[in-house]
């Protein structure tokens, strides 16, 4: 439990250390325009104001996108096993993408859900999706009891197997968390939300159902007129 704590501490203070770094990327880029405004209203002419606002919007704007890039949360290091035996590392699913499904037996939502995470992972597994659905704080033979009356086909991993749960603890679940390919975190969702959030966090990995490729398709075309 001690070490189970250690890992926990360890992690909030990585989440709080990016947040920490995207507010103050933040404040530097509106410091930087008020100041370039200030000045310009005191040294230019009106005529040219427009102007040289909007190229500071421009560099305003790249400014946020540069810190949004540097502040990327890459994966906490972690190990999985399934209840089969099957193991997982931050280096074995290096290339894949990744959906963290964290549920207990006693959530509801968890319950309703679990079809629908079960059917997504059938769905992208072609595409380079692996899901772990990731039981937490409930022993082995709860689970296995559970899993008789709810047959799942994503891969289960069990608290005592894995890091993972220490770093994602709340009191609100499920709890998804998606890794792209190259071993960062771009999403993650407190709650069930339904069939089409799931798919959207997905998304931000770049994997898409085909309905959602011929959206895009018709979108475009409909643009290009």
């Amino acid at each position: 439990m001690v070490a189970l704590a250690g890992r926990y501490d360890k992690d909030c203070w990585r989440a709080q250390r990016v947040i920490v770094s995207r507010l103050c990327c933040w404040w530097f880029c509106s410091r930087v325009l008020h100041i370039v405004l200030w000045y310009i209203g005191a040294t230019v002419s009106r005529v040219a104001i427009p102007r040289i606002a909007s190229l500071c919007a421009v560099f305003l704007a790249a400014m946020c996108a540069f810190a949004a890039a540097q502040s990327k949360e890459p994966a906490p290091r972690f190990t999985a096993k399934t209840i089969d035996g099957e193991k997982f590392s931050n280096d074995s699913v290096k290339g894949k993408v990744v959906l963290l499904d964290f549920w207990t037996t006693w959530c509801p939502y968890c319950n309703e859900e679990a079809a629908i995470v079960d059917r997504l992972g059938h769905e992208f597994a072609d595409k380079g999706l692996i899901v772990l659905a990731i039981n937490v704080a409930e022993s082995k033979k709860k689970v296995k009891l559970h899993l008789e009356r709810h047959p799942r086909t994503s891969r289960i991993v069990l608290m005592e197997d894995t890091n993972l749960a220490a770093m994602y603890q709340a009191t609100v679940y499920p709890i998804y968390v998606v890794i792209d390919r190259e071993g960062n975190i771009v999403g993650n969702q407190r709650g069930a939300a339904g069939e089409s959030a799931l798919r959207r966090l997905l998304g931000r990995a770049g994997l898409a159902s085909k309905q959602q490729d011929e959206d895009s398709d018709s979108i475009a075309t409909s643009s290009g007129r």
